[in-house]
């Protein structure tokens, strides 16, 4: 079976729509979580211990991804990859939407952050087997030598995500008091979910299934269950993947999650302030992803990568200086964040794709991705902005020690890259002998 153009644009717009819906939806809490959460749900005497328990959940939503990935990912390995996503997509999005129902602390007492923490753990199911789906039916469905440039167009979901959460907050921030915006203001936000999900699920159960899919459908069925053959012969895969995803899960939540909370409490800048740095970075991102991923078709994927984990964690140490010595200049707090986050870590995030699809074949494919991108995001990402959070205060307000462990995981991520690089070289030798 074949693509068409008008399928091929249509599954990629699918594919896009579904994506920015789910990560808007699960970066929605994170931006939520150090201005809102930790005053509504968890109020302490200590500020710090107050944001550490809502970043606390935060984490939750991704040890919950990788057990998402994995149950979707079995599932669209041999029944179907377009069911997964249709399913994903609803989870996420009635998940959503009953957190903005959820009553706070003064009103229900313990029961208010136990059910945000349940909560917030059906958000990591479903986004756990969105990614890779949305990832698998733009990349299959692709021609080989553009596969990149294609499997990077849902990435930017990420970035449209970002800029509608932030930008969504931000604007609610703008137009209510503080008192307004913490007593039901930002419920709204979440409330707007209901209908991007509606319309997701209109343009989702409109695509073809993937063509590779199709392909190998009857073998699928006849193998083991993904899970097992996954661990038995994709052993080094998985820990190539992992290593390479360390990078992309730290630089995003540094640069788009903890320094949020950080611009506010330690540079005194207005939340509204913050979220427009972040926002800029979203909308920069929206086109420096399908450059990169472009670029890994012409010049490699672990090439590109390689030198995106070098760049993006190295700037981390002017950025978090000019902040720092910023002076409340937002210009120079804008261009801080807008950098690393919407130039550099497009660098990762647009090959990213493709890097992992190429790790495994058809057969595993879903599972194997979802498991190396969601596992991984449980240290990568998830617990990135309670060791922020540590790391700040270990230090006395200072950002050294985060920018330290931004770089450490840099060098981490560049070395699995080569090592993805020289494995694939090999591989290519050998299929030619």
């Amino acid at each position: 079976m074949t693509t068409t153009n008008k399928d091929l644009k249509k599954v990629v717009c699918s594919a896009l729509i579904g994506s920015t819906i789910e990560w808007y939806d699960f970066f929605l809490y994170g931006v939520v979580a150090g201005i809102v959460f930790n005053k509504l749900y968890f109020p302490t005497h200590d500020p710090y211990i107050s944001i550490l328990l809502a970043y606390a959940t935060f984490a939750v939503g991704f040890v919950s991804r990788p057990l998402g990935g994995l149950i979707f990912g079995h599932f669209g390995d041999r029944i179907s990859r377009k069911g997964a996503l249709v399913f994903t997509l609803i989870i996420m999005g009635v998940a959503t939407f009953l957190i903005s129902l959820t009553p706070t602390y003064d009103q229900i007492g313990i029961a208010a952050p136990i059910i945000l923490l349940i909560l917030r753990i059906f958000q990591g199911f479903g986004l756990g087997g969105e990614w890779g789906g949305a990832i698998l039916m733009a990349y299959e469905h692709a021609p080989k030598d553009k596969r990149g440039f294609y499997a990077s167009i849902p990435q930017i979901g990420l970035s449209l995500g970002l800029f509608l959460a932030a930008g969504t907050v931000a604007l609610l921030s703008f137009v209510l008091t503080d008192e307004q915006f913490l007593n039901w203001g930002w419920r709204i936000a979440f409330i707007f979910t209901a209908t991007l999900v509606a319309f997701g699920l209109y343009v989702r159960t409109h695509v073809k299934e993937s063509p590779e899919f199709e392909a190998h459908k009857n073998e699928n069925k006849n193998n083991k269950i993904p899970i097992v053959t996954l661990f038995k012969d994709y052993r080094k895969s998985i820990l190539q993947g992992m290593g390479a995803r360390y990078i992309d899960g730290v630089s995003f939540n540094i640069f788009g999650v903890f320094v949020i909370s950080y611009l506010t409490h330690n540079i005194q800048i207005t939340r509204t302030d913050a979220l427009i740095g972040v926002m800029i970075a979203a909308f920069l991102m929206c086109f420096f992803i399908p450059f990169f991923g472009s670029l890994s078709d012409r010049v490699g994927r672990a090439r590109v990568y390689f030198w995106g984990s070098i760049f993006t964690s190295i700037s981390a140490i002017p950025a978090f200086w000019a902040m720092q010595n910023s002076g409340g200049n937002l210009l120079i707090v804008w261009i801080a964040i807008a950098i690393p986050l919407g130039v550099l870590f497009a660098s990762i995030f647009g090959p990213e794709a493709a890097l992992f699809c190429e790790l495994f074949d058809p057969s595993v494919r879903y599972t194997g991705i979802s498991f190396v991108y969601q596992f991984s995001g449980i240290f990568a990402s998830g617990i990135t902005p309670l060791i922020a959070i540590y790391l700040l205060s270990m230090y006395d307000g200072q950002p050294w020690g985060v920018v330290g462990y931004v770089l450490f995981t840099g060098l981490i991520s560049a070395l699995a890259a080569r090592w993805i690089g020289k494995t694939q070289t090999a591989e290519a030798k050998k299929s030619k002998t």
